[in-house]
Protein backbone atom coordinates (compact mmCIF):
# COMPACT_ATOMS: atom_id res chain seq x y z
CA UNK A 1 0.00 0.00 0.00
CA UNK A 2 0.81 3.72 -0.25
CA UNK A 3 2.75 5.18 2.67
CA UNK A 4 3.46 8.65 3.54
CA UNK A 5 5.86 9.44 1.24
CA UNK A 6 4.55 12.33 -0.42
CA UNK A 7 2.87 13.70 2.47
CA UNK A 8 3.64 17.88 3.50
CA UNK A 9 1.94 18.17 6.24
CA UNK A 10 1.87 15.91 9.68
CA UNK A 11 -2.21 15.89 8.90
CA UNK A 12 -1.43 14.63 5.57
CA UNK A 13 0.85 11.73 6.61
CA UNK A 14 -2.29 10.20 8.35
CA UNK A 15 -3.95 9.39 5.46
CA UNK A 16 -1.90 6.48 4.37
CA UNK A 17 -3.00 3.91 7.32
CA UNK A 18 -4.77 0.80 6.81
CA UNK A 19 -8.34 2.37 8.01
CA UNK A 20 -8.99 -0.88 10.68
CA UNK A 21 -5.14 -0.87 11.47
CA UNK A 22 -4.43 -0.07 14.97
CA UNK A 23 -2.39 3.55 15.32
CA UNK A 24 -2.37 4.08 18.58
CA UNK A 25 -2.50 1.65 21.58
CA UNK A 26 -2.45 2.55 25.17
CA UNK A 27 -1.04 -0.88 27.21
CA UNK A 28 -3.79 -2.24 29.08
CA UNK A 29 -6.33 1.17 27.77
CA UNK A 30 -8.20 1.68 24.33
CA UNK A 31 -6.64 1.69 21.05
CA UNK A 32 -7.21 3.71 18.12
CA UNK A 33 -7.44 2.46 14.25
CA UNK A 34 -6.08 5.01 11.43
CA UNK A 35 -9.70 5.47 10.64
CA UNK A 36 -10.56 6.88 14.28
CA UNK A 37 -7.18 8.63 14.59
CA UNK A 38 -8.05 10.84 11.53
CA UNK A 39 -12.19 11.71 12.54
CA UNK A 40 -10.62 12.36 15.74
CA UNK A 41 -7.69 15.10 14.67
CA UNK A 42 -10.06 16.49 12.17
CA UNK A 43 -13.48 16.78 15.00
CA UNK A 44 -10.82 17.98 17.37
CA UNK A 45 -9.57 20.65 14.77
CA UNK A 46 -13.08 22.41 14.49
CA UNK A 47 -13.31 22.59 18.53
CA UNK A 48 -9.88 24.19 18.13
CA UNK A 49 -11.74 26.65 15.66
CA UNK A 50 -14.85 27.66 17.72
CA UNK A 51 -12.70 28.39 20.80
CA UNK A 52 -10.71 30.59 18.82
CA UNK A 53 -7.17 28.76 18.12
CA UNK A 54 -6.11 29.81 14.26
CA UNK A 55 -3.12 29.26 11.88
CA UNK A 56 -0.89 32.03 13.69
CA UNK A 57 -1.67 30.77 17.03
CA UNK A 58 0.87 28.42 19.28
CA UNK A 59 -0.79 26.28 21.67
CA UNK A 60 1.40 25.03 25.07
CA UNK A 61 0.67 21.21 25.45
CA UNK A 62 1.13 19.95 28.66
CA UNK A 63 -0.33 16.51 29.01
CA UNK A 64 1.96 12.75 30.40
CA UNK A 65 2.85 10.63 27.90
CA UNK A 66 -0.15 8.56 26.24
CA UNK A 67 -2.64 8.86 23.78
CA UNK A 68 -4.74 11.56 24.35
CA UNK A 69 -1.31 13.76 24.00
CA UNK A 70 -0.29 12.50 20.68
CA UNK A 71 -4.02 12.89 19.62
CA UNK A 72 -3.65 16.49 20.72
CA UNK A 73 -0.75 17.28 19.41
CA UNK A 74 -1.23 15.94 16.23
CA UNK A 75 -4.68 18.61 16.03
CA UNK A 76 -3.03 21.34 17.24
CA UNK A 77 -0.72 20.80 14.44
CA UNK A 78 -3.60 20.53 12.16
CA UNK A 79 -4.84 23.66 12.94
CA UNK A 80 -2.13 26.06 14.51
CA UNK A 81 1.69 25.68 16.59
CA UNK A 82 2.16 22.71 18.81
CA UNK A 83 4.71 24.15 21.82
CA UNK A 84 5.10 20.53 23.94
CA UNK A 85 6.26 21.52 27.36
CA UNK A 86 7.73 19.18 30.27
CA UNK A 87 4.85 18.71 33.03
CA UNK A 88 7.55 18.57 35.86
CA UNK A 89 8.61 22.59 35.10
CA UNK A 90 8.45 24.71 37.51
CA UNK A 91 6.30 27.91 37.79
CA UNK A 92 9.64 29.98 36.33
CA UNK A 93 9.75 27.49 34.06
CA UNK A 94 6.06 27.50 32.82
CA UNK A 95 6.43 31.43 32.43
CA UNK A 96 9.83 31.25 30.40
CA UNK A 97 8.56 29.25 27.69
CA UNK A 98 4.95 30.81 27.92
CA UNK A 99 6.03 34.21 27.17
CA UNK A 100 9.29 33.16 24.85
CA UNK A 101 6.67 31.25 22.49
CA UNK A 102 3.65 33.85 23.23
CA UNK A 103 1.29 31.15 23.50
CA UNK A 104 -2.26 32.02 22.75
CA UNK A 105 -3.58 28.45 24.67
CA UNK A 106 -2.33 25.98 27.43
CA UNK A 107 -3.95 22.56 26.73
CA UNK A 108 -3.84 20.06 30.04
CA UNK A 109 -5.63 17.51 31.06
CA UNK A 110 -8.13 17.62 34.17
CA UNK A 111 -5.67 16.77 36.55
CA UNK A 112 -2.05 18.26 37.19
CA UNK A 113 -1.04 21.92 34.76
CA UNK A 114 -2.24 23.73 38.21
CA UNK A 115 1.19 25.63 38.07
CA UNK A 116 1.04 26.41 33.86
CA UNK A 117 -2.32 27.86 34.41
CA UNK A 118 -1.21 29.79 37.72
CA UNK A 119 1.44 31.93 35.27
CA UNK A 120 -0.80 31.69 31.77
CA UNK A 121 -1.38 35.45 31.02
CA UNK A 122 -4.94 36.42 30.70
CA UNK A 123 -5.20 36.09 27.07
CA UNK A 124 -4.02 32.70 26.83
CA UNK A 125 -7.18 30.21 26.92
CA UNK A 126 -7.08 27.37 29.18
CA UNK A 127 -8.11 24.50 27.33
CA UNK A 128 -9.20 21.17 29.18
CA UNK A 129 -8.26 17.30 27.17
CA UNK A 130 -10.13 14.07 28.47
CA UNK A 131 -10.36 10.95 26.99
CA UNK A 132 -12.61 8.17 27.36
CA UNK A 133 -12.49 4.41 27.55
CA UNK A 134 -12.91 3.95 24.16
CA UNK A 135 -10.46 6.48 23.50
CA UNK A 136 -12.07 9.55 22.60
CA UNK A 137 -10.45 12.36 23.36
CA UNK A 138 -12.29 16.05 23.79
CA UNK A 139 -11.94 19.51 24.47
CA UNK A 140 -13.04 22.03 26.74
CA UNK A 141 -12.50 26.01 27.45
CA UNK A 142 -11.60 26.33 30.87
CA UNK A 143 -10.94 29.84 30.83
CA UNK A 144 -9.72 32.65 29.52
CA UNK A 145 -9.29 33.78 26.12
CA UNK A 146 -11.30 35.85 23.98
CA UNK A 147 -13.97 33.32 22.64
CA UNK A 148 -13.68 34.70 19.10
CA UNK A 149 -14.20 31.75 16.41
CA UNK A 150 -11.49 31.17 14.07
CA UNK A 151 -13.78 28.77 11.73
CA UNK A 152 -12.33 30.50 8.38
CA UNK A 153 -8.51 30.05 9.38
CA UNK A 154 -6.83 28.03 6.86
CA UNK A 155 -4.69 24.47 6.89
CA UNK A 156 -1.81 25.24 7.55
CA UNK A 157 0.91 24.08 4.44
CA UNK A 158 4.42 22.54 4.40
CA UNK A 159 6.13 25.51 5.13
CA UNK A 160 4.42 26.75 8.15
CA UNK A 161 5.51 25.68 11.37
CA UNK A 162 4.16 22.93 13.24
CA UNK A 163 6.41 22.46 15.99
CA UNK A 164 7.82 24.81 18.38
CA UNK A 165 10.54 23.36 20.82
CA UNK A 166 13.83 24.65 23.01
CA UNK A 167 17.17 24.06 22.92
CA UNK A 168 18.50 22.54 26.34
CA UNK A 169 20.04 25.82 27.77
CA UNK A 170 22.41 24.65 29.73
CA UNK A 171 25.52 26.33 28.00
CA UNK A 172 23.15 29.73 27.21
CA UNK A 173 19.86 30.95 27.19
CA UNK A 174 17.23 28.54 25.51
CA UNK A 175 16.91 28.88 21.67
CA UNK A 176 13.40 28.82 20.29
CA UNK A 177 13.38 26.16 17.54
CA UNK A 178 10.91 27.04 14.81
CA UNK A 179 10.34 23.40 13.10
CA UNK A 180 7.73 23.55 9.89
CA UNK A 181 6.02 20.77 7.92
CA UNK A 182 8.63 19.98 5.81
CA UNK A 183 11.38 20.04 8.17
CA UNK A 184 9.68 17.61 9.95
CA UNK A 185 8.31 15.36 7.54
CA UNK A 186 11.36 15.16 5.48
CA UNK A 187 12.63 13.92 8.76
CA UNK A 188 10.01 11.07 8.97
CA UNK A 189 10.48 10.09 5.55
CA UNK A 190 14.63 9.78 6.79
CA UNK A 191 13.84 7.48 9.45
CA UNK A 192 11.71 5.81 7.97
CA UNK A 193 13.95 4.52 5.25
CA UNK A 194 17.07 4.02 7.65
CA UNK A 195 15.20 1.21 9.16
CA UNK A 196 12.90 -0.02 6.55
CA UNK A 197 9.78 0.62 8.44
CA UNK A 198 6.47 -0.40 7.41
CA UNK A 199 2.67 -1.30 8.07
CA UNK A 200 3.92 -3.98 9.78
CA UNK A 201 5.72 -2.31 12.35
CA UNK A 202 4.97 -1.93 16.28
CA UNK A 203 7.16 1.10 17.83
CA UNK A 204 6.85 0.90 21.58
CA UNK A 205 7.54 5.06 22.52
CA UNK A 206 9.28 5.32 26.24
CA UNK A 207 10.59 8.91 25.50
CA UNK A 208 8.40 11.76 26.54
CA UNK A 209 6.32 13.24 24.45
CA UNK A 210 7.76 16.99 24.86
CA UNK A 211 10.98 15.99 23.08
CA UNK A 212 11.56 15.36 19.27
CA UNK A 213 13.11 11.71 20.07
CA UNK A 214 10.03 10.08 21.36
CA UNK A 215 7.84 12.67 19.05
CA UNK A 216 9.46 12.15 15.90
CA UNK A 217 11.49 9.32 15.74
CA UNK A 218 9.30 6.42 18.02
CA UNK A 219 5.91 8.52 17.49
CA UNK A 220 5.38 10.19 13.82
CA UNK A 221 7.86 8.06 11.84
CA UNK A 222 6.05 4.75 12.84
CA UNK A 223 2.33 7.07 11.87
CA UNK A 224 4.24 7.82 8.44
CA UNK A 225 4.64 4.23 7.86
CA UNK A 226 1.02 3.24 8.55
CA UNK A 227 2.36 0.88 11.72
CA UNK A 228 1.34 0.91 15.12
CA UNK A 229 2.53 3.24 18.32
CA UNK A 230 2.40 1.57 21.78
CA UNK A 231 2.28 4.37 24.20
CA UNK A 232 2.66 3.52 27.85
CA UNK A 233 2.47 6.43 30.23
CA UNK A 234 5.89 5.94 31.42
CA UNK A 235 9.09 4.18 31.09
CA UNK A 236 8.92 0.86 33.36
CA UNK A 237 11.74 -1.11 33.39
CA UNK A 238 9.76 -4.00 35.59
CA UNK A 239 6.73 -4.63 32.89
CA UNK A 240 8.90 -3.21 30.06
CA UNK A 241 9.25 -6.98 28.39
CA UNK A 242 6.10 -7.71 29.04
CA UNK A 243 4.18 -5.23 27.20
CA UNK A 244 6.73 -5.98 24.23
CA UNK A 245 5.71 -9.23 24.07
CA UNK A 246 1.72 -8.52 24.45
CA UNK A 247 1.97 -6.03 21.71
CA UNK A 248 4.49 -7.91 19.53
CA UNK A 249 6.13 -4.63 19.28
CA UNK A 250 9.09 -4.65 16.71
CA UNK A 251 11.51 -2.22 17.62
CA UNK A 252 11.61 0.72 20.54
CA UNK A 253 14.61 3.61 20.68
CA UNK A 254 15.53 5.24 23.97
CA UNK A 255 18.30 6.99 25.71
CA UNK A 256 21.88 4.89 26.85
CA UNK A 257 20.31 5.32 31.03
CA UNK A 258 16.91 3.54 29.71
CA UNK A 259 18.93 0.72 27.92
CA UNK A 260 21.23 0.55 31.09
CA UNK A 261 18.06 0.09 33.36
CA UNK A 262 17.23 -2.51 31.21
CA UNK A 263 20.54 -4.31 31.20
CA UNK A 264 20.62 -4.14 35.21
CA UNK A 265 17.53 -5.75 35.75
CA UNK A 266 18.26 -8.77 32.83
CA UNK A 267 21.51 -9.63 34.89
CA UNK A 268 19.47 -11.06 37.51
CA UNK A 269 16.12 -12.08 35.59
CA UNK A 270 17.20 -12.83 32.02
CA UNK A 271 13.75 -11.60 29.74
CA UNK A 272 11.93 -13.47 27.33
CA UNK A 273 12.56 -11.03 23.98
CA UNK A 274 10.10 -11.88 21.66
CA UNK A 275 10.95 -12.80 18.07
CA UNK A 276 8.61 -9.69 16.58
CA UNK A 277 11.62 -7.44 17.75
CA UNK A 278 13.75 -6.53 14.74
CA UNK A 279 16.23 -4.05 16.12
CA UNK A 280 16.67 -2.01 19.16
CA UNK A 281 17.49 1.99 18.64
CA UNK A 282 19.73 4.69 20.72
CA UNK A 283 19.58 8.13 20.31
CA UNK A 284 20.07 11.67 22.36
CA UNK A 285 23.17 10.76 24.40
CA UNK A 286 26.22 8.66 23.29
CA UNK A 287 25.93 4.61 23.86
CA UNK A 288 29.27 3.30 25.35
CA UNK A 289 30.41 0.52 23.27
CA UNK A 290 30.69 -1.84 25.98
CA UNK A 291 26.63 -0.93 26.78
CA UNK A 292 25.98 -1.74 22.87
CA UNK A 293 27.75 -4.81 22.78
CA UNK A 294 25.63 -5.99 26.14
CA UNK A 295 22.56 -5.25 25.03
CA UNK A 296 23.03 -7.52 21.82
CA UNK A 297 23.96 -10.35 23.36
CA UNK A 298 21.37 -10.15 26.39
CA UNK A 299 18.76 -9.35 23.92
CA UNK A 300 19.85 -10.77 20.41
CA UNK A 301 19.19 -8.07 18.70
CA UNK A 302 20.90 -5.59 16.44
CA UNK A 303 21.50 -2.19 18.34
CA UNK A 304 21.30 0.98 16.23
CA UNK A 305 23.06 4.19 17.57
CA UNK A 306 21.61 7.64 16.31
CA UNK A 307 22.72 11.32 16.14
CA UNK A 308 20.48 14.14 16.58
CA UNK A 309 19.08 16.61 17.66
CA UNK A 310 16.29 19.50 18.06
CA UNK A 311 17.16 21.96 14.76
CA UNK A 312 17.55 18.70 12.49
CA UNK A 313 14.04 17.55 13.32
CA UNK A 314 16.02 14.80 15.14
CA UNK A 315 17.84 12.24 13.17
CA UNK A 316 20.93 13.36 11.39
CA UNK A 317 22.91 10.07 11.11
CA UNK A 318 22.68 6.25 12.22
CA UNK A 319 24.69 2.72 11.92
CA UNK A 320 22.23 1.09 9.47
CA UNK A 321 20.43 -2.37 9.89
CA UNK A 322 22.09 -5.55 9.41
CA UNK A 323 23.73 -6.44 6.78
CA UNK A 324 25.17 -2.86 6.97
CA UNK A 325 28.10 -2.56 9.37
CA UNK A 326 27.45 -1.23 13.01
CA UNK A 327 30.16 0.43 14.15
CA UNK A 328 30.49 0.72 18.09
CA UNK A 329 31.03 4.05 19.32
CA UNK A 330 30.09 5.89 15.73
CA UNK A 331 26.91 7.12 15.11
CA UNK A 332 26.87 5.89 11.18
CA UNK A 333 26.42 7.90 8.20
CA UNK A 334 24.24 10.46 7.23
CA UNK A 335 20.42 9.40 7.00
CA UNK A 336 19.59 11.55 3.81
CA UNK A 337 21.34 14.42 5.70
CA UNK A 338 24.75 16.26 4.35
CA UNK A 339 27.23 15.42 6.77
CA UNK A 340 30.35 17.34 6.68
CA UNK A 341 33.23 18.53 8.88
CA UNK A 342 34.65 21.75 9.52
CA UNK A 343 36.56 24.08 11.00
CA UNK A 344 36.48 27.14 12.68
CA UNK A 345 37.13 29.53 9.50
CA UNK A 346 34.83 27.39 7.99
CA UNK A 347 36.86 25.19 6.04
CA UNK A 348 35.32 21.36 5.44
CA UNK A 349 37.53 18.75 6.33
CA UNK A 350 38.67 15.12 4.85
CA UNK A 351 38.17 12.09 6.34
CA UNK A 352 39.83 11.33 9.33
CA UNK A 353 40.59 15.05 10.59
CA UNK A 354 38.38 16.37 13.72
CA UNK A 355 36.32 19.76 13.59
CA UNK A 356 32.78 20.77 14.31
CA UNK A 357 30.06 18.51 12.76
CA UNK A 358 28.16 20.34 10.57
CA UNK A 359 25.10 19.62 8.18
CA UNK A 360 22.50 20.41 5.89
CA UNK A 361 19.43 19.48 4.54
CA UNK A 362 15.43 20.03 4.40
CA UNK A 363 15.08 18.64 7.61
CA UNK A 364 17.06 21.33 9.24
CA UNK A 365 15.56 24.60 10.65
CA UNK A 366 16.71 27.77 8.31
CA UNK A 367 17.21 30.04 11.83
CA UNK A 368 16.56 29.91 15.19
CA UNK A 369 13.13 32.79 16.02
CA UNK A 370 14.28 36.08 17.23
CA UNK A 371 17.86 35.32 17.61
CA UNK A 372 20.13 37.29 15.06
CA UNK A 373 23.29 36.07 17.27
CA UNK A 374 22.39 32.61 17.73
CA UNK A 375 22.05 32.42 13.53
CA UNK A 376 24.90 34.39 12.97
CA UNK A 377 27.04 31.92 14.78
CA UNK A 378 25.06 28.49 13.42
CA UNK A 379 25.68 29.02 10.27
CA UNK A 380 28.52 29.63 7.65
CA UNK A 381 27.88 28.70 3.89
CA UNK A 382 24.66 27.26 4.43
CA UNK A 383 25.62 24.66 6.88
CA UNK A 384 24.50 24.32 10.23
CA UNK A 385 26.64 24.22 12.90
CA UNK A 386 25.68 21.44 15.60
CA UNK A 387 28.16 22.60 18.28
CA UNK A 388 29.49 18.96 18.52
CA UNK A 389 33.40 18.16 17.62
CA UNK A 390 33.81 14.82 15.51
CA UNK A 391 34.99 13.38 12.25
CA UNK A 392 34.17 10.90 9.25
CA UNK A 393 36.15 7.92 8.23
CA UNK A 394 36.48 6.81 4.89
CA UNK A 395 33.09 4.99 4.74
CA UNK A 396 31.41 8.55 5.85
CA UNK A 397 30.54 7.10 9.43
CA UNK A 398 30.66 9.75 11.84
CA UNK A 399 32.32 9.45 15.35
CA UNK A 400 31.56 11.85 17.84
CA UNK A 401 34.00 13.12 20.21
CA UNK A 402 32.14 15.40 22.21
CA UNK A 403 30.65 19.15 22.86
CA UNK A 404 32.91 21.55 21.51
CA UNK A 405 31.60 23.68 25.10
CA UNK A 406 31.69 20.35 26.62
CA UNK A 407 35.80 19.39 25.49
CA UNK A 408 38.47 19.69 28.89
CA UNK A 409 41.42 21.95 27.84
CA UNK A 410 44.35 21.28 29.76
CA UNK A 411 47.24 23.20 28.90
CA UNK A 412 46.23 23.34 25.35
CA UNK A 413 45.83 19.66 25.10
CA UNK A 414 42.02 18.56 24.29
CA UNK A 415 40.69 16.05 25.91
CA UNK A 416 37.43 14.18 24.93
CA UNK A 417 35.14 13.36 27.99
CA UNK A 418 33.53 10.77 26.16
CA UNK A 419 36.78 9.19 26.11
CA UNK A 420 37.23 8.60 29.92
CA UNK A 421 33.85 8.24 30.19
CA UNK A 422 34.48 4.52 27.79
CA UNK A 423 37.26 3.53 29.61
CA UNK A 424 35.93 4.14 33.08
CA UNK A 425 33.24 2.21 31.65
CA UNK A 426 35.27 -0.76 30.81
CA UNK A 427 36.05 -1.64 34.72
CA UNK A 428 32.93 -4.53 35.83
CA UNK A 429 32.75 -2.40 38.85
CA UNK A 430 31.85 0.95 37.26
CA UNK A 431 27.66 1.11 36.04
CA UNK A 432 28.11 4.61 34.89
CA UNK A 433 30.68 7.16 34.70
CA UNK A 434 30.52 10.72 33.30
CA UNK A 435 34.09 12.66 33.10
CA UNK A 436 34.29 16.80 33.27
CA UNK A 437 36.54 19.73 33.02
CA UNK A 438 37.30 21.11 36.31
CA UNK A 439 39.30 24.42 36.82
CA UNK A 440 43.11 24.24 37.58
CA UNK A 441 45.26 27.04 38.88
CA UNK A 442 48.53 25.99 36.71
CA UNK A 443 46.70 23.76 33.74
CA UNK A 444 43.84 25.53 33.37
CA UNK A 445 41.65 22.48 33.34
CA UNK A 446 41.88 19.55 34.38
CA UNK A 447 39.79 16.28 33.93
CA UNK A 448 37.80 14.58 36.35
CA UNK A 449 34.68 12.13 37.05
CA UNK A 450 32.15 10.73 38.24
CA UNK A 451 31.17 7.51 38.45
CA UNK A 452 28.19 4.81 40.23
CA UNK A 453 29.24 1.53 41.00
CA UNK A 454 27.80 -1.86 41.34
CA UNK A 455 30.85 -3.07 42.92
CA UNK A 456 33.85 -2.84 45.20
CA UNK A 457 36.87 -0.57 44.14
CA UNK A 458 38.21 2.72 45.39
CA UNK A 459 38.43 6.14 43.37
CA UNK A 460 42.38 5.62 43.48
CA UNK A 461 42.14 1.69 42.06
CA UNK A 462 39.82 3.92 39.11
CA UNK A 463 42.36 6.44 38.62
CA UNK A 464 45.09 3.85 38.17
CA UNK A 465 42.86 1.76 35.91
CA UNK A 466 42.21 4.61 33.79
CA UNK A 467 45.81 5.08 33.39
CA UNK A 468 46.19 1.46 31.84
CA UNK A 469 44.18 2.78 28.47
CA UNK A 470 44.41 6.92 28.64
CA UNK A 471 47.86 8.96 27.69
CA UNK A 472 48.44 10.44 31.52
CA UNK A 473 47.35 13.84 30.50
CA UNK A 474 43.64 12.56 29.64
CA UNK A 475 43.59 10.54 32.81
CA UNK A 476 40.97 12.24 35.60
CA UNK A 477 43.60 13.09 38.96
CA UNK A 478 40.01 12.84 41.07
CA UNK A 479 37.07 10.81 40.55
CA UNK A 480 33.99 11.49 42.65
CA UNK A 481 31.34 8.49 43.60
CA UNK A 482 27.70 9.22 43.13
CA UNK A 483 24.66 7.26 43.91
CA UNK A 484 23.05 8.76 40.82
CA UNK A 485 24.31 10.86 38.00
CA UNK A 486 22.77 14.40 37.27
CA UNK A 487 20.73 14.10 34.28
CA UNK A 488 18.27 16.28 32.57
CA UNK A 489 14.52 15.42 31.64
CA UNK A 490 15.57 13.62 28.18
CA UNK A 491 18.12 11.78 30.29
CA UNK A 492 20.96 13.35 28.88
CA UNK A 493 23.86 13.74 31.25
CA UNK A 494 24.45 17.58 32.75
CA UNK A 495 28.21 17.68 32.60
CA UNK A 496 28.60 21.39 32.74
CA UNK A 497 26.36 20.90 36.51
CA UNK A 498 28.98 18.72 37.79
CA UNK A 499 31.45 21.32 36.92
CA UNK A 500 29.76 23.77 38.31
CA UNK A 501 29.13 21.48 41.29
CA UNK A 502 32.93 20.29 41.80
CA UNK A 503 35.02 23.00 40.66
CA UNK A 504 33.91 24.76 43.86
CA UNK A 505 36.04 22.79 45.75
CA UNK A 506 38.66 22.73 43.20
Amino acid sequence: MATGTQAQTLREVLDYGAGDRAALVAPDGPSITYDDLRAQVDRLRVQLRELGIGKDDRVAIVLPNGLESIVTFLTVTAAATAAPLNAAYKIDEFAFYLDDTNASAVITGPEGGEAIVEVAPARAMHIVATMDDAGQVNFAAAGGGNGASASDSPWPTTDDVALVLHTSGTTSRPKRVPLTHRNLTTSLRNIAATYDLTEEDVALCVMPLFHVHGLVASTLSTLQTGGTVVAPPRFNPLNFWPVVREHNVTWYSAVPTMHQALLARARSTKPEVPETLRFIRSCSAALPPVVMDELEQQFGVPVLEAYGMTEAAHQMASNPLPPGNRLPGAVGPGTGVEVAIMDEEGTLLIAGERGEVVIRGENVISGYENNPEANATSFTNGWFRTGDEGMLDGEGYLTLTGRLKEMINRSGEKISPLEIDNALLDHPAVAEAVAFGVAHQTHGEEASAAVVLTGEVTPQELVAFCRTKLADYKCPRVIHVMEEIPRGPTGKIQRRFLTEMFSKGA
